[in-house]
């Protein structure tokens, strides 16, 4: 249940404050546990496809085996030389600049979008349309059978489309927020989003782990189930499921928001809104050199959420390659980092309205600095950087060794902010933000979300890449949030959007 105040039955609706895009509409207690839906419905594009499913499975196995076939056809390939490492370095390159591509077309579309969208008034057209490059790329995925031909593009090319679609819907998404609620309590509407989101995430890898998915050596998924369907796990299906399972829960927990949330009323045609859309965003990116505390945030943003996308992205490949776990181990991870994220959402939205979002943001910056640093200082046979510590063994259990436990207990506490910094920095920018301009305000936000990510996978891999070495090249990630923070001490914070 979120902890936002929601309006009982009987109480008197709860109105916004007006802005330019029409007059406010009355909004209760089920359009708000709509909208809340939206981030349910989209999560699993980021727990299962961008993060703990799709990318080890891509990296450790499909890259690999298109490599193997390679070497096995031409013995005189470059293929055919290749160590495991090696074919693993290649797949994560190759992703990395899938996602790479996907952010650059997000930063370049997602303010020219949002200018339409401001122009046209309505959101949910914009929503539905990206809502369904979502449903289609994760789809896609189901074909990315290891050894199949086309299996590497077709995981790049479903991996960016439904990157997109989850990105231009979610825009569209965040920029109904200041007609649900007043500026007071935009905190705790963003995170009790957030933390229904996650909540949604989690609920999708334990229905994956229960079952769908078993490692590819086994018969039994991890809870004892054949998996559904006839699932064969040799060939991945339970992992390639993934994709129509995301599609699937997107479009049927989505309906709830189309029904319930209140639209911006239509104000032009598209056509005449895109002109005047191109013509405003003009001025509001020319208007952002007056904009110094805008800018500095959006800037400083960009740099820690750069920092928290590379940690999410190598994280969990780090861990796997480390301690050498499966599918299994790697999703159970997922579920404790899901978990840690719930109550920490709940909890920064509280605190948001209580101390300002710029504090949840400092606060939370300083735990992913810390959690980083003892994160990267285990290794497979030691922690804290040196002290002896004995390996994961193959008959010891799940996570039974002490840097296994460690690495639990900080990718827990990892996840607990994760959700307030996210949320904080969602709330953050609607009571900065022009209200008549928002939507566009949105499209800049994630164009900085967007507009370097790909800056931090490469410090990772140039770093790992001249010292040899996957702890250094993970640890540059801290000075991502260290930079971030320090940007964000100049921000000052108002209390409610401009008029």
């Amino acid at each position: 249940m979120s902890t936002l105040p929601l309006a009982h039955a009987g109480d008197p609706p709860h109105t916004v404050a007006p802005d330019e895009a029409g007059p406010p509409a009355p909004v209760g207690r089920r359009a708000i546990l709509a909208w809340f839906l939206f981030d349910w419905a989209a999560q699993p594009v980021n727990t299962l496809i961008t993060t703990f499913v799709i990318p080890p499975f891509f990296v450790g196995v499909v890259v690999p085996r298109f490599l193997e076939a390679i070497a096995a056809s031409d013995p005189a390939s470059a293929a055919a030389t290749m160590t495991a490492d090696d074919m693993e370095a290649v797949g994560q390159a190759w992703w990395g600049w899938a996602a790479a591509l996907a952010g650059i077309a997000v930063a370049i579309l997602s303010p020219i979008l949002g200018a339409i969208a401001d122009a046209a008034g309505r959101r949910k057209p914009w929503i539905a349309a990206f809502g369904a490059l979502l449903v289609l790329g994760s789809f896609a995925l189901w074909f990315a059978e290891p050894g199949a031909p086309g299996a590497v593009i077709i995981a790049l090319i479903g991996f960016a489309i439904a990157t997109l679609g989850d990105e231009f819907a979610t825009v569209f998404n965040n920029a109904m927020m200041p007609r649900l609620v007043a500026a007071d309590r935009l905190g705790r509407l963003s995170g009790s989003g957030w933390a229904m989101g996650y909540f949604g995430g989690m609920l999708a890898l334990v229905i994956l782990l229960a079952f769908f998915v078993a490692n590819a050596d086994e018969t039994t998924t991890f809870f004892g189930f054949a998996p559904l369907f006839g699932l064969e796990p040799a060939t991945y299906e339970g992992v390639r499921a993934t994709g129509p399972l995301t599609a699937l829960w997107f479009v049927v927990f989505v309906i709830p928001m189309f029904l319930y949330v209140p639209d911006t009323p239509r104000l032009m045609p598209v056509r005449a809104a895109v002109r005047m859309g191109l013509a405003t965003l003009r001025k509001t990116l020319t208007g952002l050199r007056g904009e110094y505390n805008m800018l500095r945030f959006l800037i400083a943003r960009m740099i820690y959420a750069d920092g928290l996308a590379g940690l999410f992205a190598f994280g969990g490949v780090y861990a796997a390659s480390t301690f050498d776990w499966g599918t299994t181990e790697t999703l159970l991870f997922g579920v404790v980092v899901i978990v840690a994220a719930i109550p920490g959402a709940f909890l920064g939205g509280r605190l948001d309205d209580r101390l300002g979002s710029k504090a949840v943001i400092l606060g939370s910056l300083t735990v992913l600095v810390v959690a980083s640093l003892l994160a990267v200082s285990i290794d497979a046979d030691s922690i804290l950087f040196g002290i002896a510590s004995a390996p994961p063994l193959a008959d010891d259990g799940l996570f039974a060794s002490t840097g296994e436990q460690l690495y639990l207990i900080l990718g827990a506490a990892i996840g607990a902010v994760a959700g307030p910094l996210q949320a904080a920095s969602r709330a953050l920018l609607v009571r900065l933000a022009p209200r008549p301009r928002i939507t566009q305000f949105f499209g800049l936000y994630a164009l900085t979300g967007k507009l370097t990510t790909f800056v931090a996978a490469l410090a990772v891999a140039l770093l790992t890449t001249l010292s040899g070495s996957q702890r250094i090249g993970i640890s540059v990630l801290v000075v991502f949030f260290v930079a971030g923070g320090v940007l964000m001490l100049g921000v000052r914070e108002r209390q409610t959007g401009r008029a």
